[in-house]
């Protein structure tokens, strides 16, 4: 065993038996490549990712390999989902070297006493092939090139910190005014990226970009309903994925990716944090059309939730592989003939919804997808369509209670802070649309396992796994956490919630802020010293922090009054506008603090007793409106913050309405309270 068999990563642990003397990322390794002045070999991944399984099984676990690297190179494995703010700088390095987009594996090649990459790339094979060098050819080279031409590298390296630097600086000046121009020109480049024939957009590999299609949903909002291209938009790219490969008919939820254009075959592993924000998309797009199977989707995707990703303590799983008996998709693929022995007389119609009497679209094999609707396989089959769906319904258990016998994926059980914040959010958007109260009540058990396990001498930490919690938390676990506590209040009130926000906020102010230009670090003050200290503003596979950061904090400075934290909202929208302004479509998540920065969220407390607030809670959240928060608080709670303590019951029950600052007079009467919701509704002006 090599130095990662005492992790609690199970990516690093399915490193630690390697030949490869692999150290975790750390002072014992940093140290010695300093001692013994040998280049650093950073090799970054995660459990789930397919390409890393190759690269190990290629080179890692051979032995000629990892005698190459053991005596060229200090090894070192990090996990990207542990270790965000390592992979994230060094995702950028990668690009300003080679001028490709990154990935994983990532594949790094440092100094040793300063940790600057001098080379690097992603997977590299066993043998040269489309371009890329065999991997020990690589590591020879790397190493003469180490010894030889050590100068040239050093200058390369002052050129990598310049440009590292030079990209953090980029969006440090004020502007004279914050304006809507890019929440437009956002909607404008949408347009133009959208795939009118498949949804989604661009083209292959194709990736939900769930932040893009939440901007989407708000755009018709805010247009007052009319901008009915920004609703199609969107709910034609979740109808395609819904049918799609992307996601699993059999037992609900959705891959990270699809290979092709037609959202057919995708790449396997299920992450955590995909599905959180697609299950709040779904649930919003159902209240603008009550579309079946939105609904469907939701119930099925929460029930997967929690069968398969939920701890017995209530934290969520990060992640299901790919891969399972050593191939990619072979949970998931079928024979046509096996299945036809399963479900017996139902096979036509189930092979008609699901593609299988088309050629077989996976090596050979099936891979299932809706290719017709019921209406048209009537048509050619005869019968009614529901009758149809009934049969094709009762295929789809009998093919799952088989495929549950097969030999599952490998689930990486580690429990992320900021992932599980994703997913408590999306129950909890869920749970208020179609009124589960059993969806918020594991929302609110992930939330009570964050406190119990993640939450220690006021601070975060970022990773719990066998009921070890470890690791200073970072932006992103801060910041989506407030916005899933706003959500989860929202939906359920616990003044107990409220404080964790509170604090959190708090927090957030002291130990992440730029106190002089604005925004927010992705790593606390009093984290590790890197090559550079990162500042994220554009959003990648998850919104960016300072995004969610701003926009958060502005929701709680409004509904507690609490200048602090508007101002450091502002601030921050100051410090990025420039970067906004340069592509706007990549920074969704700072457009939704942008957005209620000029036109401020509409706040609804009710005040009363809980059963005399629900028909009145129930006809608020019955209709979609992203800038409308609605908390319904139980006349009991009296020791509450902010401005919130002036707000108390009259006449049993009372509705207390704030739009930004401006609050209007107490309101006892239901109709008069729709009137109202229904006024401050966009109406389209600022479109």
């Amino acid at each position: 065993m090599n130095a990662l068999h005492g992790e609690t990563s199970p990516y690093l642990l399915q490193h630690a038996d390697n030949p490869v003397a692999w150290y975790p990322w750390g002072a014992k390794a940093l140290d010695k490549a300093r001692a013994e002045n040998k280049p650093i070999l950073l090799s970054i991944g995660y459990s789930a990712c397919h390409w890393c399984h190759v690269m190990a099984h290629e080179s890692f676990e051979d032995p000629a390999t990892a005698e190459l690297m053991n005596s060229l190179f200090v090894n070192i494995k990090v996990d990207r989902e542990e270790r965000p703010d390592i992979d994230k700088i060094y995702q950028t390095a990668q690009y300003l070297l080679t001028q490709n987009q990154g990935g994983w594996p990532l594949t790094m090649f440092l100094t040793p006493d300063d940790q600057v990459p001098f080379l690097g790339g992603t997977y590299f094979p066993v043998e040269p092939r489309h371009g890329l060098p065999a991997f020990k050819d690589l590591l020879t080279r790397v190493a003469n090139a180490y010894r030889e031409r050590e100068a040239d590298i050093r200058e390369q390296n002052q050129q990598v910190i310049e440009a590292l630097q030079q990209m953090q600086n980029v969006a440090t000046t004020s502007p004279n005014e914050i304006t809507e121009a890019p929440i437009k020109l956002a909607r404008e480049q949408a347009a133009r990226a959208f795939d009118h024939r498949l949804g989604g957009f661009g083209r292959a590999p194709k990736f939900p970009h769930p932040s893009s299609l939440e901007r989407l949903l708000r755009d018709y909002c805010r247009s007052g309903r009319q901008d009915e291209q920004a609703l199609h938009m969107a709910r034609y790219t979740l109808t395609r994925m819904a049918n799609g490969g992307i996601y699993d008919h059999l037992g609900g939820g959705f891959c990270r990716y699809s290979v092709d254009n037609q959202w057919m075959i995708p790449h396997f592993e299920k992450m955590l944090y995909d599905n959180g924000p697609l299950l709040a998309l779904y649930a919003q797009a159902w209240q603008q059309h009550a579309e079946p199977l939105f609904k469907q989707v939701v119930e099925e995707t929460v029930t997967w939730v929690m069968r398969e990703m939920t701890s017995p303590s209530g934290g969520f799983y990060s992640s299901l592989d790919a891969d399972s008996e050593g191939a990619e998709g072979t949970f998931y693929v079928w024979d046509k003939d096996d299945i036809a022995a399963l479900v017996g007389e139902n096979f036509e119609p189930f092979a008609r919804r699901f593609g299988l009497n088309r050629d077989a679209n996976f090596e050979d094999r099936w891979h299932l997808r809706v290719v017709a609707d019921y209406h048209e396989i009537a048509n050619v089959l005869g019968g009614e369509a529901e009758n149809l769906k009934e049969r094709v319904n009762h295929a789809r258990k009998q093919l799952f209670e088989y495929r549950e016998e097969r030999v599952h994926p490998g689930r990486d059980e580690k429990i992320l802070t900021s992932w599980n914040a994703l997913m408590i959010k999306g129950l909890a958007i869920a749970g208020t649309v179609f009124a589960r109260d059993d969806y918020l009540d594991v929302a609110e058990h992930a939330i009570d396992f964050i406190h119990d396990k993640l939450w220690r001498n006021g601070r975060l930490l970022a990773t719990c796994k066998d009921d070890h919690a470890h690791l200073n938390a970072y932006l992103d676990d801060y910041a989506f956490l407030i916005d899933a506590l706003l959500h989860q209040l929202s939906a359920r009130w616990r003044t107990e919630d409220l404080s964790f926000a509170i604090e959190l906020a708090d927090c957030l102010l002291e130990h992440f802020e730029d106190p002089e230009l604005g925004g927010f670090y992705f790593t606390a003050h009093d984290h590790e010293s890197l090559i550079q200290r990162t500042k994220p503003l554009t959003d990648d596979a998850l919104p960016a922090g300072n995004g969610i950061a701003a926009w958060s904090i502005a929701r709680l400075g409004h509904l507690l009054g609490e200048a602090r934290y508007l101002e450091a909202s502002t601030k921050t929208l100051r410090a990025a506008h420039g970067s906004i302004e340069n592509a706007p479509g990549a920074h969704n998540a700072l457009l939704l603090a942008l957005e209620e920065h000029l036109n401020p969220p509409t706040s609804i407390i009710l005040r009363g007793e809980p059963d005399s607030m629900a028909d009145w809670k129930r006809r608020i959240d019955s209709t979609y409106d992203p800038t409308r928060l609605c908390f319904a608080i139980p006349d009991s709670e009296t020791a509450l913050p902010g401005v919130l303590h002036q707000r108390s019951a009259k006449d049993n029950l009372t509705a207390y309405v704030c739009h930004g600052h401006q609050c209007l007079a107490p309101i006892n009467d239901i109709t008069e309270l729709a009137q109202i919701v229904e006024r401050l509704q966009p109406d389209g002006a600022n479109a």
